[in-house]
């Protein structure tokens, strides 16, 4: 007997068996009959669509968390072989044959059950009976709130799983964290795992952050301990507790979006160059077109903000009322406004201010950071102009219009200069979707800039476009990049008509599409 103990081959198992039957009871009460009912329940209904955009690979993004939660609903989905072919449209609907409801509810499903035997554990760990942390226990088994929300495609229970293992995890590596390193890097990762699942978690994070904080400053007043380990429990806690989050929550996105790489519901809300980088949607769009902006070239530009909407720099035939409310004069020039949606009336020519035409010669002259341009509006052939009339819901700054002489002695003002915020030099091109420009009005220095405010009726609650004289920065409001892009060619001379003329444009001069 002896002489066994002392065999490297011989294992100890030391089994809990009040852990045991609470574990397989929790299982029990929360897979049995698991595909009842066959139909959307409540929020599957949400979370539903996300595993079918996961099984299509299509891109999107759901501010309720980080994507950890949604890529393990997905799990259960791609074992259970299910290709995401279904209209998760309303509460109800009754699941079709191709969907694999026991697999999707599989890991709600052992989250929730397991949550049994930790409440027990917790309780123990604490200090309590075995009676106590039965009692909590079937509390727990037979909540039934706990009971239906595991049952069904829903993150509360894995997120009250990760809650209860992370606390259970510290609480062992608080009475064993002379001992077991595993203990602790186990109860530090968890708790980092919280919040990937809903940002809610965040608070569960703090308290275990909180304690960890406490238990430190316990440490460096024990003068039993050396400085050596008093570094390494603070370099550890450090490390697992700050840097590890960090890394894993930001390796939940690369995850991500490594997995979701074609062209989605929410690619507007992104960046033209992170729209051109999947599959379908803007990249079919702007495949092939040029890189570098040259002057002749016909462009969109989108500001970066993105807020309160994505939109794009917008002009139609529309003028500004005579008098704004409150009594104030407009310039009743052409109405300048940013854009929500793709439009005709959204694209621009870049014109070389000392030149009539408006086609790209040859070779192509592009334009480069501090160059002076002219934008002229595609369909109604009118200048892009600024002067010094005040917006009309932002009256610290200028009124962006489309020039119209009405000879009454207010000169076009016409120029602007491409500032590239993101060059490498100050000889760099303006580069398509790549270079983030800010546009300043030559003769009076006010930036062209996206106020955010919507105009009223008459300005068919589109965004404002206003001058802003005092901006020095480069705030996104004032950050615009061209997202698409042709080179102009004219055939006047077989249509009869003069390029850049307003008065007698030929159609590909004047019309873009």
């Amino acid at each position: 007997m002896t002489d066994s103990k002392k065999s490297p081959f011989v294992v100890t198992l030391d089994i809990n068996l009040i852990v045991v039957a609470l574990t397989l009871l929790g299982l029990l009460s929360r897979m049995w009959n698991l595909c009842h009912p066959p139909a959307v329940v409540f929020d599957e209904v949400y979370y539903g669509q996300f595993i079918s955009l996961y099984m299509k690979r299509i891109f999107f993004l759901d501010d309720s968390g980080p994507p950890l939660g949604h890529m393990l609903l997905a799990l259960g989905g791609y074992l259970g072989g299910f290709d995401g072919n279904f209209m998760w449209n309303r509460i109800g609907a009754d699941y079709s044959g191709n969907v694999p409801v026991w697999s999707l509810r599989l890991l709600p499903a052992l989250s929730g059950g397991l949550c049994v035997p930790l409440a027990y554990q917790i309780v123990v760990e604490l200090g309590y009976s075995a009676r106590a942390g039965v009692t909590a226990a079937l509390l727990t088994l037979f909540e039934n709130a706990l009971v239906t929300q595991s049952r069904l495609i829903l993150l509360e229970s894995v997120l009250i799983f990760f809650i209860l293992l992370a606390v259970l995890s510290y609480l062992k590596f608080r009475r064993h964290q002379q001992t077991s390193t595993l203990s602790f890097f186990s109860a530090l990762t968890f708790s980092s795992l919280i919040f990937r699942v809903k940002y809610i978690g965040l608070f569960s994070y703090f308290l275990i952050l909180a304690l960890a904080g406490v238990h430190s400053w316990q440490l460096l007043g024990d003068r039993k301990l050396s400085n050596v380990l008093v570094l390494y429990h603070l370099g550890a806690r450090g490390l697992s507790l700050l840097l590890l989050p960090v890394f894993l929550y930001l390796g939940m996105f690369y995850i991500h979006l490594s997995i979701l790489t074609r062209s989605g519901p929410h690619d507007h809300i992104m960046s033209s160059a992170f729209q051109s980088s999947l599959e379908g949607g803007l990249s079919r769009i702007t495949q092939g077109q040029p890189l570098e902006v040259a002057f002749g070239s016909q462009i969109t530009l989108r500001n970066t903000l993105g807020k309160p909407v994505p939109c794009w720099l917008h002009s139609h035939k529309n003028t500004y009322p005579i008098m704004y409310e409150g009594g104030r004069g407009s310039s009743h020039q052409q109405q300048v406004t940013c854009y929500p949606y793709k439009d005709v009336n959204n694209w621009w020519i870049v014109k070389e201010p000392m030149r009539q035409d408006m086609v790209v010669s040859s070779p192509p002259r592009p334009v480069r950071h501090g160059d002076t341009v002219q934008l002229v509006h595609g369909i109604t052939a009118r200048f892009l102009n600024t002067h010094d009339v005040a917006a009309p819901f932002s009256p610290y700054a200028q009124e962006i219009s489309c020039y119209i002489d009405y000879n009454i002695s207010m000169p076009a003002q016409t120029l602007w200069k491409v500032e590239i915020l993101n060059r490498e030099s100050d000889r760099d091109t303006w580069k398509t979707i790549v270079s983030e420009v800010k546009l300043v009005h030559v003769n009076t220095s006010a930036a062209l800039k996206l106020s955010g405010s919507t105009l009223p009726d008459w300005g068919f609650r589109q965004l404002e476009v206003v001058g802003d004289k005092v901006a020095k920065g480069s705030h996104l409001s004032l950050v615009w990049n061209v997202e698409e892009h042709r080179y102009g060619r004219s055939k006047c001379a077989e249509e009869g008509g003069v390029p850049g003329d307003p008065a007698l444009p030929c159609p590909e001069c004047r019309y873009l599409l």
